[in-house]
């Protein structure tokens, strides 16, 4: 049986959502495309009908959350003065609400270190979507020098996502909220003041 047009485009968006949920979850790796199908609330026949294979699932679904990561961003920053903007985004990455959810979190905290072991065709789009969040970012910090402000923001995102990571790892919700405020204070000097 034929699916609509509309019908399709449906599918897909739920079989991204969903892959991008449980891939930042439970890993790449550990994820399968049976658990993909499911949660979509499609057959595995119907996530194959759209994606060539689970590689090119992974690397949508990853474009697809880094741009959702910058919607919020922009959020964040709209009608804010740069240096605000920062601060709000910093506050928001490191908050308790974000540590709490890897699921619906950034997917570069969460997969970063297991993608550098992904086929080339998943770090690529990766690599895309990262440099366009370190891009987004260094617009917000100060300086005249566009390659001193994209070292910046990329420092500061780089202490980020460390500080989530970290604060995701440990049992000890004392020490996770305490990284992450030390590392919030830290990424917003490192935005805001020039790196010598």
């Amino acid at each position: 049986m034929r699916v609509s047009k509309e019908k399709a485009a449906k599918n897909r968006q739920q079989i991204l959502s969903a892959a991008a949920r449980l891939f930042r979850e439970n890993g790449i790796r550990a994820t399968g495309v049976d658990s993909i199908s499911r949660s979509a609330g499609v057959t595995h026949g119907a996530v194959y009908s759209q994606f060539e294979s689970k590689e090119a699932l992974a690397a949508e679904a990853i474009r697809l959350a880094l741009s959702r990561w910058r919607r919020v961003w922009q959020r964040a920053a709209d009608r804010k003065r740069p240096s605000e903007a920062f601060r709000s985004i910093v506050t928001g990455y490191l908050s308790p609400e974000h540590r709490d959810a890897p699921g619906r979190g950034c997917i570069v905290a969460a997969l970063g270190p297991s993608v550098a072991r992904q086929p080339r065709k998943v770090r690529a789009a990766f690599t895309v979507e990262l440099k366009d969040a370190v891009d987004f970012l260094a617009a917000l910090v100060p300086g005249n020098d566009p390659s001193r402000r994209h070292e910046d923001a990329l420092a500061a995102f780089a202490c980020m996502i460390g500080a989530l990571i970290l604060a995701r790892a440990v049992d000890d919700r004392r020490l996770s909220g305490g990284q992450a405020r030390h590392s919030r204070t830290t990424s917003w000097k490192i935005g805001m003041l020039p790196l010598q």
